[in-house]
């Protein structure tokens, strides 16, 4: 159900003019009709009065010469007053004397009542009429009382066509309020109305080249639509620059976009390139080498032995970082191809290929229940490879070491994890982690490309999640990786 809040402005105006103008003509109406009864009650009682004068007068010498059928012949003049239902003379004793009735019953005086005054002249309303006595004197001397009653049918009558009068009159008042409510909707409301729609319009569809229709007025609301339109066209001519300047960056965006993928592919044609040239030359230097140690190791003294096992040890660290380039950017060249994949039986198949890196080692492998989901195997598979590979790596140094593989779930998104006891890292420098061959470790400390982490990233993003690590020195490290984002965003870095 509507409050009288929820009404329109046209309706509220209505209602109110209506309202205040009903209040208006109905508290006139009643001050009308109070006036005209008090004045009507007051002119009947005037002629009564009068009457009773002029019968008290012209029955003076009835009293004296005590002649009461004169004294009633007095009283029936009162026939031309059709109002008066009783008439009567007393004493001033309270005797009757002479009396009148309108309907010739023969009625006479009962004695007054001893409260009242003979010689005051007095009048009282009472069961529907109206009472006047007033005292006969003669020569200074109070010789009888006049005592006449009326209806107020003449009252009645005379309220009923003021009531008719007002009625009419506030009928016509009201329509005429009503008319007035239809001439101010077109004058205030109706450019309010305009002035709202323009609004929701504005508001909806985010158009600001509509303007409201000035008024020929030169009041508030004038200056309220001149400074609402006048506010709309300095939010036009921003939201036109506003889409220049997006319009120009949009383009920007796609031309860098455009350079950037095509810098990238160079980028990585010319990494694959590279990588596949170099494999033949470091062959033959590895091979040549090795032939060179065979044939004629024994013949070089021990200073000519040691540097051709650095030719040798730097061909194979070249050659394996050739490979990890290699994989590297065919990674971004390969099309991601997404089948339903058990990662509990992929990451068996790891483990047996890895069994010769940590034969012989003290591992507690802690393995827990991995699901099956969407994705690459091939690249799965290479990211739990290298993930584990520097697990096993960097906790060689532990008498036990302990690897653990699990998942959590952060917002509706699998998490999986990979974690160590290891000589972890500085967390300061997490952020070096993922770059191409950047290395918190010394080669000294522990061998590797530095190429790596940088694979495992690329095909972490290539399946449109993330990959974070935390870690303290000498305490292991975890490394999260997510293989979708969450609704809303990626996901959180406080596993």
């Amino acid at each position: 159900m509507l409050s009288v809040r929820d009404y329109s402005i046209p309706t509220k105006l209505t209602w109110m003019n209506t309202l205040v103008s009903s209040v208006a003509l109905g508290l006139a109406c009643t001050a009308f009709m109070t006036f005209g009864l008090i004045s009507l009650r007051e002119a009947m009682v005037h002629n009564l009065s009068i009457q009773a004068q002029i019968i008290g007068s012209n029955s003076s010498s009835a009293l004296l010469f005590n002649d009461p059928q004169s004294a009633e012949k007095t009283l029936a003049a009162l026939r031309s007053a059709p109002n008066v239902t009783y008439a009567a003379i007393a004493r001033p004793d309270g005797r009757p004397f002479a009396a009148y009735s309108r309907d010739n019953g023969d009625q006479r005086l009962s004695p007054l009542p001893k409260t009242t005054v003979p010689q005051t002249r007095f009048h009282w309303f009472k069961d529907g009429e109206i009472v006047v006595q007033s005292p006969i004197v003669f020569q200074g001397k109070t010789t009888g009382v006049v005592y006449i009653r009326s209806d107020v049918q003449e009252l009645i009558s005379h309220l009923k066509q003021y009531a008719v009068i007002v009625g009419v009159v506030f009928l016509t008042s009201l329509v005429a309020a009503v008319l007035m409510s239809s001439l101010i909707r077109q004058v205030v409301a109706k450019p309010i109305l305009h002035l709202a729609e323009v609004a929701r319009i504005v508001s909806r569809e985010k158009t600001y080249s509509v303007r409201v229709r000035p008024t020929r007025n030169h009041d508030e609301l004038s200056i309220l639509i001149g400074t609402f339109n006048e506010m709309l066209g300095h939010m036009q001519a921003h939201d036109t620059a506003l889409r220049a300047v997006q319009d120009s960056l949009e383009q920007r965006v796609q031309e860098r976009t455009a350079q950037l993928n095509a810098a990238n592919a160079d980028l990585e044609s010319f990494s694959y390139s590279v990588s596949h040239d170099l494999r033949a030359p470091l062959r033959h230097i590895s091979a040549f080498s090795r032939i060179l140690s065979e044939e004629y190791g024994q013949k070089m003294d021990r200073d000519a032995q040691h540097y051709l096992q650095r030719i040798q040890d730097g061909a194979k660290n070249m050659a394996a970082l050739v490979d990890a380039l290699l994989k590297l950017a065919q990674i971004g060249r390969k099309e991601l191809v997404c089948i339903a994949t058990d990662l509990d039986s992929l990451l068996k198949d790891v483990l047996v290929a890895m069994q010769p890196e940590y034969d012989g080692r003290q591992i507690d492998w802690k393995i827990g229940e991995l699901p099956s989901i969407e994705c690459d195997p091939g690249l799965v598979k290479q990211v739990f490879t290298n993930l584990l590979s520097n697990a096993v790596k960097y906790s060689r140094g532990r008498e036990v070491a302990v690897i653990e593989v699990g998942r959590i779930a952060q917002e509706g998104v699998p998490v999986f994890f990979v974690r160590d006891n290891g000589a972890g890292f500085d967390q300061r420098y997490s952020s070096r982690l993922f770059g191409v061959f950047e290395r918190l470790h010394g080669a000294d400390e522990f061998e590797g490309t530095g190429v790596g982490l940088s694979t495992v990233q690329r095909i972490v993003k290539k399946h449109g999640g993330e990959i974070w690590a935390k870690a303290e020195v000498d305490r292991g490290a975890t490394f999260f990786f997510a293989l979708a984002a969450k609704a809303g965003g990626s996901p959180s870095h406080e596993a």
